[in-house]
């Protein structure tokens, strides 16, 4: 028996992508989505009621802008179970296109075989790399599986691929944390490696989409106080770099250059992922940038991506120095507390040798007079004797 699988996304501003990534999941099994459209402004609401108008989805609206991704998807992941009959549910983002592992089998083929029993398990994030560009949906163009290493990504200025995602069983009180990276329900296992998930991710399709992603991201954290993400989250990074002007030449400095895309095939972390490109799958065409202007573009943006690496390595090295400094200065005082405490026995046990030789005189003076007394005593006793 086939699983119903219930696919639930929080979207804004995603026109370029957000029909492919439907039909890709239609096309791979999943029967049903539940959509909030968080306030777009270019045309996805509308791509969206197109879909809703034909009983596929569920279309919501929620136009606040607080980063409230975790409340909104966890309602939705609740209601994919109590209202649309979900055997398993996955959390999506609009650039996320999940496959099963074996190119052999569709997503929901794969699902029919792994047991409800498991409860839930980590599915793991490929990141999609290829050329950049002005605009379009990139999915002719983003067709390399990025799998560098984290010294390569720091060189064109990334920290890390992006985290896994978590797909689980449907369940009425189940909570989604921020990100859809983790739930509240524990794993009871994995899928057998033959009927494996996983996520191919297109996190930066063009310069358009990724200028507009950026300025709403983190406009959204800044509107919410309860929210503090860390300084060195890369959705917050990209903002400080959009805010400064030196976003678009990171931008492409991350993307493929001509001649890495030429050498792919002798690159084993560059592998060709071609299940993306299917005949059928609305797409925005590319536009791409002036060859002159990308390599410009390019240069200026790895250079950047160096300068960021070597504050980071400063400022690493300036904590690290502070933090030393606060040890020594730390250990500098308990070394004269030490002092103090060994200042203070000396002097008590200077004064209770200044005591005790003060007790022995007082004793020796104590022994005289005493031997005095019984001296003359006897003297006394000896002489009414002799009377």
């Amino acid at each position: 028996m086939t699983p119903r699988i219930v696919m639930t996304i929080m979207v804004r501003d995603e026109a370029d992508v957000i029909a492919s990534m439907i039909d890709h999941h239609r096309e791979q099994g999943v029967a049903f989505f539940v959509v909030t459209d968080n306030g777009s402004v270019d045309g996805t609401t509308e791509i969206l009621q197109g879909y809703a108008d034909q009983g596929i989805l569920e279309l919501r609206h929620d136009p606040v802008h607080r980063k409230q991704q975790s409340p909104v998807v966890t309602q939705m992941a609740r209601d994919a179970y109590t209202l649309h009959g979900a055997d398993w549910v996955l959390n999506a983002d609009a650039d996320e296109f999940w496959v099963a592992k074996n190119p052999e089998i569709t997503l929901a083929e794969a699902f029919s075989h792994i047991p409800k029993s498991i409860r839930s398990f980590i599915v793991p994030v490929v990141d999609m790399t290829g050329a950049p560009a002005e605009a379009g949906t990139g999915l002719e163009r983003l067709r390399f599986r990025d799998t560098r290493d984290a010294a390569e990504l720091a060189r064109i200025g990334l920290r890390d691929h992006s985290t896994h995602d978590c797909a689980h069983v449907g369940d009425p009180e189940v909570n989604v944390v921020q990100g859809n990276h983790f739930v509240s329900i524990a794993s009871e296992g994995a899928p057998d490696p033959e009927w494996e998930i996983e996520v191919l991710h297109l996190p930066w399709r063009s310069w358009d989409q990724f200028r507009r992603k950026v300025e709403n991201a983190g406009r959204s954290y800044e509107a919410n106080p309860e929210l503090t993400p860390s300084p060195n989250h890369h959705g917050m990074r990209d903002y400080s770099h959009l805010r400064a002007g030196t976003l678009r030449s990171l931008y492409i400095a991350r993307c493929l250059s001509p001649e890495e895309i030429a050498g792919a095939d002798q690159n084993p972390d560059l592998n060709l992922e071609s299940r993306l490109q299917k005949s059928g799958i609305r797409v925005v065409p590319d536009v791409l940038f002036a060859p002159e202007t990308e390599a410009e573009e390019r240069t200026l943006g790895l250079l950047r991506a160096d300068a960021f690496r070597l504050n980071a390595r400063l400022s690493h090295t300036t904590a690290e120095l502070e933090h030393t400094a606060a040890e020594l200065a730390e250990s500098r005082a308990h070394a004269a507390r030490l002092q103090s405490e060994l200042d203070t026995r000396t002097a008590e046990r200077e004064d209770a040798h200044h005591r005790l030789d003060l007790t022995q005189r007082e004793l020796q003076a104590l022994r005289r007079r005493f031997l005095v007394r019984v001296d003359s005593r006897l003297r006394r006793t000896s002489s009414s004797g002799a009377n």
